[in-house]
């Protein structure tokens, strides 16, 4: 035996020797047996009890090192994709739970409440940011989101034409034509009721002008002329003030074709953005879906659908409420013999258009025209008139037709306004309760979207249009 050897029996001359039939034990005395078989080599071996424990206990260690590197190679094995035991070295750190960074000074309810708030102060500068870019853009928004409206309200009738086998770009084309003859007839019509009565109703201003002099002179006021005639002449002066600078004129003259420019830049904005919406708004929406990670598209198309079908059902419902707000004011002033009836019930219509305080706003027109024309009992009368209509709106068309269909409260109709007013004015007003039925329709959509039970198909129509 050579020293070194890799199988673990100690080198010759150390405990045992194998081929020259020599061996030395513990004591130093040395043993010979021979073992002779067809002239083999004499081995020499150990006899005694200490050379057995040693050998047994070399065994041992050597079975100890073969079972250490067999557990190693299994702890290695998660190394490969199989699962590595937690107890073993080679396992991986299980992941470190991130400490608690609220100081201990700091109460759980106000970190919490801090955490919050900076999120929402993160929301609110996003939602300020994107109006602000709306409002930026307010010449291109503002005409499209009525071209939404519109075609909202007037898609059924191009669906009705194509399913008599119309093609679709001529349904929607017949039907635009059709309604902006409607809407230019019915202007033609008010105007040629106005300028008919204009001069009657210009004498009954001067005369109720007259009418309240009088009266400011002989009433509760005491007024004398003196003091008649210095507040007159102090509005006609303002008046002339107002108009008589070269500069004020210019400026004036100015804003005016500006105005002008954009209400028509606007109107063809509105016809276009209308026409494609009817005749391609399938392929605009699936366009707009494809702009959201794959992951989103199908909620977005979802609450996209369910936004449209609300939007629709608010203009409907807000069209069958303006009309009986123009039905129920005018056949008020007519019954009073007020002038102007349908341009008052053409105004009325429009204003219905804002819920809740639009008709009423507009009815106070008629009753100003009905104070000119008739006198203030006629103009109590028509007041009366306006406020029992206002009170069929909010009791009964309200409640039927806004909670039902689309599903919001009068109180978040009459914050949605406010908001709207403060916000965008008049335009504002317009759009603001449309897009909290859209929010509200959607936010409820997507609050249940997770619950099976209470989940329906999304179904109907795509926005904007199917096609």
């Amino acid at each position: 035996m050579t020293p070194g050897r890799k199988d673990g029996l100690p080198p010759d001359g150390d405990d045992g020797a194998v081929g020259d039939g020599r061996g030395a034990d513990g004591n130093g005395e040395t043993v010979a047996a021979d073992a002779s078989l067809s002239d083999g080599p004499s081995v020499a071996i150990s006899s005694s009890p200490s050379r057995r424990d040693r050998l047994d206990e070399l065994v041992e260690r050597m079975r100890a090192t073969a079972r250490r590197d067999l557990a190693a190679r299994d702890d290695r094995a998660g190394v490969l994709g199989d699962p590595v035991p937690t107890s073993s070295p080679y396992a991986a750190l299980p992941p470190a739970t991130p400490a608690d960074a609220t100081p201990p000074n700091v109460p759980y309810g106000i970190a919490l409440a801090a955490s919050w708030g900076w999120r929402l102060i993160i929301i609110a500068a996003a939602g300020l940011g994107l109006m602000w870019l709306l409002g930026f853009f307010s010449e291109i928004t503002i005409p499209v989101a009525i071209a939404i409206l519109v075609t909202a309200l007037i898609r059924p009738f191009v669906d009705r034409f194509e399913r008599l086998h119309v093609p679709r770009a001529l349904a929607t084309l017949l039907v635009m034509v059709l309604g902006i003859g409607a809407v230019v007839g019915m202007l033609t019509l008010v105007g040629q009721q106005v300028s008919a009565q204009f001069d009657d109703l210009r004498t009954k201003v001067v005369d109720g002008l007259e009418e309240i002099q009088d009266w400011a002179r002989t009433g509760p006021l005491g007024l004398s002329d003196a003091q008649l005639n210095a507040g007159i002449d102090r509005v006609t002066g303002t008046i002339e003030a107002w108009g008589s600078s070269g500069t004020g004129v210019v400026d004036r003259v100015t804003e005016l074709g500006t105005t002008v420019t954009h209400l028509l830049a606007g109107f063809f904005i509105v016809l276009f953005a209308t026409y494609f919406f009817l005749y391609q708004g399938g392929r605009i929406w699936d366009w707009v879906v494809r702009i959201f990670p794959r992951n989103a598209r199908s909620p977005v198309d979802t609450s996209g659908r369910v936004a449209w079908a609300s939007l629709t059902a608010f203009v409907r419902a807000t069209v069958l409420v303006a009309l009986v707000d123009a039905i129920g004011i005018a056949g008020v002033a007519w019954g009073l013999g007020v002038p102007l009836v349908l341009a008052i019930a053409t105004l009325v219509f429009l204003g219905a258009f804002v819920p809740i305080v639009g008709a009423f706003v507009s009815g106070l027109v008629a009753v100003l025209v009905a104070l000119v024309a008739q006198g203030p009992w006629t103009a109590i009368f028509m007041l009366l008139g306006v406020i029992a209509v206002q009170q069929v709106e909010a009791h009964i068309l309200q409640p039927f037709l806004m909670g039902h269909l689309v599903q919001l409260h009068p109180l978040a109709i009459i914050l949605a306004i406010a908001a709207g007013v403060t916000v965008a004015g008049i335009v504002g007003a317009l759009l603001a309760v449309p897009l909290a039925a859209c929010v509200n329709a959607v936010v409820r959509h997507l609050s249940e979207r997770g619950d099976p039970a209470r989940v329906a198909p999304a179904s109907g129509s795509p926005p904007l249009v199917a096609e």
